[in-house]
């Protein structure tokens, strides 16, 4: 159990900074991301509602809170980086970092399952 607690916290936090910087950048509207989405004809109002799902999503990942509020932020932040991993591809620019942040919500969501199911035991 301490190997999947620790897995847990670790992915939680990295998790959360990662998401956390991502919405800063977002709802700065950082010039180059802001020419980046534009490029591919996503609307600024598009980037807001990212940043401010990503920072809700941040905010959930390390406040011990409801577990629902967990699971939502899991499933979005999942359906995101599906879609920047698809969208990075599509536009033949680096799609690495995408892919690594799901690899590590996927970790940190198996550990919190792990735990949680090892705690009703």
């Amino acid at each position: 159990m301490k190997k999947e607690k620790i897995i847990y916290r670790v992915t939680s936090v990295l998790l959360a900074l990662m998401f956390a910087f991502s919405s800063f950048m977002y709802l700065t509207k950082n010039a180059e991301l802001m020419e980046n989405f534009k490029k591919i004809g996503f609307p600024e109002s598009f980037i807001m509602i990212l940043g401010t799902a990503k920072l809700l999503a941040a905010i959930a990942f390390v406040v011990p809170v409801w577990n629902r509020a967990k699971d939502w932020a899991y499933a979005g932040t999942s359906f995101v980086l599906i879609g920047a991993v698809w969208v990075h591809v599509a536009t033949q620019t680096p799609f690495v970092a995408p892919l690594i942040a799901l690899g590590v919500t996927a970790l940190s969501y198996w550990a919190g399952i792990k735990l949680n199911s090892k705690d009703n035991q």
